[in-house]
């Protein structure tokens, strides 16, 4: 559903960026003309139309919000910048947790707003339905979601990502865990594409890493799990058997789970191995449950690499907090397909689409690519810890432990199932 341009969130992140219209609230869609339309000579054009699409109410809320405020930071910037010969129009979409609503939102963006370009969606199902739309529509699509699908066996010309995969954090992952816990693992997925993504990556990469590899127990608890009662008593039950637990979650769920399991003495049973564990929304959600677990890390703020000092000042001016890994997300994403649509001189899809296939560009990261087989960010990436903090509180710091660069965690074109 499309989310009233009026209503409180909006009105709240919007706050100290003066008019709507600086910041790019569409209420003229109409005048845009057809997506696929240069406007005659490129250079004439002077807005483009996105499509924001976020699960703004849910399990993922907290998590959309927080790359909301990225987005919104981004299109604040290219709208104000002499960088740019173009400015940002946008309305927001609730794409919640299912498809069907990721879909309707999607089709509302480009059918009924004029939308050329589309970004969000942190559900990976909910991804690899609008990866359909923008493919049906030849319209750039830029998701939110980490399954490895999404630019690999469901990947299509019109989508690029510069959140990082599952594969690029699992070989961080998997090759802390095999040098530093051992073999024998257990599992804990969130029943949907993303969790099962999660064991996908992660158990390839340890069956080549170790000849001491086994699945001693998985279990799958559903996505918008509650009571993991069951699951953790299963769990418990073979934890002497295993050097690990991996846990393929984010959000709502993954703190649910970390703090029952922390009620029942799991993490004194066996170290805790997670993929989104060091986001500040999941710190902070559980508290001291989150304490001790390690995680493969995507962003933290403290990174001095490419433009991060400067958009880590001026996230914090303008919200008052550090940006954490959604942030930057939705800042990356917004940033990358900006500097293609200047790049191409046009805000025609298809040509748009032909200049950020194989694009490198400063990033938060420094320079990455946009490779040319899958159109996947060249992104680096952390495995961390977290810990205890400084200040006697309950939400844990993140300590970096290692580090992959960008070509050490990126999977081989042959094996990402990406035909393009």
């Amino acid at each position: 559903m499309v989310l009233d341009s009026t209503n409180t969130r909006r009105r709240d992140l919007l706050r100290g960026a003066g008019a709507l219209g600086a910041v790019g609230v569409s209420t003229l869609a109409g005048c845009i003309g057809d997506p696929n339309d240069d406007n005659g000579d490129d250079e004439d054009f002077d807005t483009v139309q996105f499509g924001v699409l976020e699960p703004f109410t849910g399990d993922f809320a907290d998590l959309a919000e927080e790359r909301h405020q990225g987005e919104l930071l981004a299109i604040e910037h290219v709208n104000e910048s002499d960088e740019f010969d173009f400015e940002i129009e946008f309305e927001d979409y609730d794409t919640q947790l299912n498809a069907e609503d990721g879909i309707q939102a999607a089709n509302q963006a480009i059918e009924r707003d004029g939308a050329q370009f589309l970004t969000g969606a942190i559900s990976s199902s909910v991804a690899l339905a609008i990866n359909e739309v923008a493919l049906e529509n030849e319209v750039i699509y830029t998701p939110g979601a980490a399954d490895v699908s999404i630019t690999g066996s469901n990947c299509n010309e019109y989508v690029f990502r510069f959140e990082t995969s599952t594969a690029q954090i699992a070989e961080v992952v998997a090759q802390w865990t095999a040098e530093n816990l051992g073999g024998r693992v257990m599992y804990s997925l969130a029943d949907y594409a993303y969790g099962h993504s999660v064991k996908e990556e992660f158990e390839g990469r340890m069956q080549n890493l170790t000849d001491e590899y086994e699945d001693v127990e998985t279990v799958t608890p559903s996505e918008g799990a509650t009571d993991f009662e069951a699951f953790i008593t299963q769990l418990s039950g073979s934890a002497d058997d295993a050097d690990a637990l991996v846990v393929g979650a984010t959000g709502g769920h993954l703190i649910r789970f970390l703090l029952q399991a922390y009620e029942r003495g799991l993490h004194d049973e066996i170290p805790i191995v997670t993929t989104t564990g060091s986001f500040a929304v999941v710190r902070g959600g559980a508290g001291e449950a989150a304490q001790g677990i390690y995680s493969g890390t995507r962003y933290v703020p403290g990174l001095e690499t490419g433009t991060n000092p400067e958009f880590v000042s001026d996230y914090e001016d303008e919200y008052g907090a550090p940006p954490d890994n959604f942030s930057r997300v939705g800042y990356g994403s917004i940033m990358m397909v900006a500097q293609g649509i200047q790049a191409a001189g046009s805000r025609n899809p298809d040509t748009v689409r032909a200049e950020l296939s194989g694009m490198s560009y400063e990033s938060i990261f420094g320079d990455v690519t946009l490779r040319e087989c899958d159109q996947q960010a060249t992104n680096p990436v952390w495995m961390a810890e977290n810990v205890a903090p400084d200040d006697g509180g309950d939400v844990a710091d993140v300590e970096l432990l290692t580090e992959l660069d960008g070509d050490e965690a990126a999977p081989d074109c042959e094996d990402t199932g990406c035909e393009l």
